[in-house]
């Protein structure tokens, strides 16, 4: 993906300089938080979304803040760049399609670039629960250390659109927020038994794939970015953070009924799908029988 020179997003919170201690364990933070990749158990996987709801009496978390001084390497420093500048892809794509289609003014998430751990809207958060969205201060988080265990595991080392897609994910995730579906998802959610509810955060986050895809369909419409080899390379990570994926390489077997991101073909399907038609009006909350998905 070329990307190189082109504008880097002033949408950016820069907090790599600050550490956040916990000194106890994180209590009920709402929504859904990613297991790390690392770990890959119990269905997580890349890309998931934390609400601004707090469960079980909220955190039970006290935190310190303490400032830090290093020297940010040149990998960390390129990777920093790269996401200020897909970021702002993102702007520029999600401001065009929603004025095309008539969905309002799209108001841009701001970037928080952490190490460790973080504070959010949504409660406290280690770098090992993933990159994730907030809807209660409308930010994305990431460690960019997440970004070498990709290339680590899934082999993705000079693959840009590999991280572009993490990231277009997570705004496919603000995008939700925006029209009103990220928000009546997790009302419906809190209704449902778990398994259930299991479905609805399925339909959440093949969605924001879906988004991903629309994103890399209008960023290479505008500018011709994309090269040989990028999408398939994206569909490629997409099927290795699928649930099913993920929990055979754990433990051998999956547990359909404890899927919340969706299948590996799931994934990869509505990545493309958006990808290939770039239309706003298909929604994953559409398909009326979940095994369709």
């Amino acid at each position: 993906m070329k990307i190189a020179g082109r504008r880097e997003s002033t949408n950016v919170e820069d907090r790599r300089g600050l550490s956040t201690g916990a000194k106890a364990g994180i209590g009920g933070i709402g929504g859904l938080i990613i297991i790390a990749l690392m770990t890959f158990m119990n269905g997580g996987g890349i890309g998931d979304v934390v609400t601004n709801v707090v469960q079980n009496g909220g955190l039970s978390m006290q935190t310190e803040t303490v400032e830090g001084q290093r020297e940010f390497t040149e990998e960390e420093q390129k990777l920093a760049q790269e996401c200020k500048i897909i970021l702002a892809s993102t702007e520029d794509v999600w401001t065009k399609v929603f004025r095309e289609n008539g969905l309002g003014e799209y108001k841009a998430p701001t970037l928080v670039l952490f190490t460790g751990s973080v504070q959010s809207a949504c409660g406290n958060a280690t770098a090992q629960v993933g990159p994730f969205y907030c809807s209660g201060d409308q930010k994305l988080y990431i460690d960019l250390s997440f970004f070498t265990e990709m290339k680590k595991q899934l082999g993705v080392e000079g693959n840009t659109f590999a991280y572009a897609y993490v990231i277009a994910h997570e705004i496919g995730h603000h995008v939700e927020f925006m029209l009103g579906s990220l928000n009546k998802a997790h009302q419906q959610m809190s209704r449902l038994d778990k398994t259930e509810a299991n479905k609805v955060s399925v339909r959440l986050e093949l969605l924001a794939d879906y988004y991903a895809g629309v994103w890399a369909h209008y960023e290479d419409e505008m500018n011709h970015s994309l090269e040989y080899g990028d999408m398939e390379r994206g569909l490629e990570l997409a099927k290795a953070i699928g649930d099913d994926w993920l929990q055979k390489n754990a433990q051998g077997y999956a547990q359909p009924e404890s899927f919340t991101h969706g299948t590996s073909a799931q994934r990869k399907r509505w990545l493309k799908r958006g990808f290939e038609t770039g239309d706003m009006r298909t929604s994953t909350f559409n398909v009326a029988n979940y095994d369709d998905l």
